[in-house]
């Protein structure tokens, strides 16, 4: 789950290294695998065109918390929380995504398909 004020990583090559949530959509208090959530850079590459105090759209691809699947019933737990960067108009800002995902995340964003390199 993540809140407001949660620090994510970056998991995709737009040059952001790590963001803070500062807003969650649709009234909801907290956010899972699959959200769009608001959140402001606080560090960066030096060689990209972010700044800090940006803020961006991200979809959140990780989270420590547990994400049970509806169907099976399998458990599913990451290392740490991750997001990918989007613009206002919801386009992915990079164009490879590290580490591993959810299956979930390629039915909801199918553009999301092509840039993933290992799904769970």
């Amino acid at each position: 789950m993540v809140q407001k004020e949660t620090y994510l990583k970056v998991s995709d090559n737009s040059g952001g290294k790590m963001v803070r949530c500062i807003g969650l959509y649709k009234g909801k208090t907290n956010a899972n695998i699959g959200d769009i959530i608001l959140v402001s850079v606080k560090t960066y590459n030096a060689s990209s065109s972010l700044k800090k105090g940006q803020k961006y759209k991200a979809l959140i691809i990780r989270t420590k918390s547990i994400f049970r699947r509806s169907q099976s019933g399998v458990s599913i737990k990451f290392n740490d929380n991750a997001v990918v960067l989007m613009d206002n108009s919801l386009k992915l800002m990079g164009n490879r995504i590290f580490g591993s995902t959810v299956r979930e995340i390629k039915n909801k964003f199918p553009e999301v398909t092509n840039l993933i390199t290992k799904v769970y």
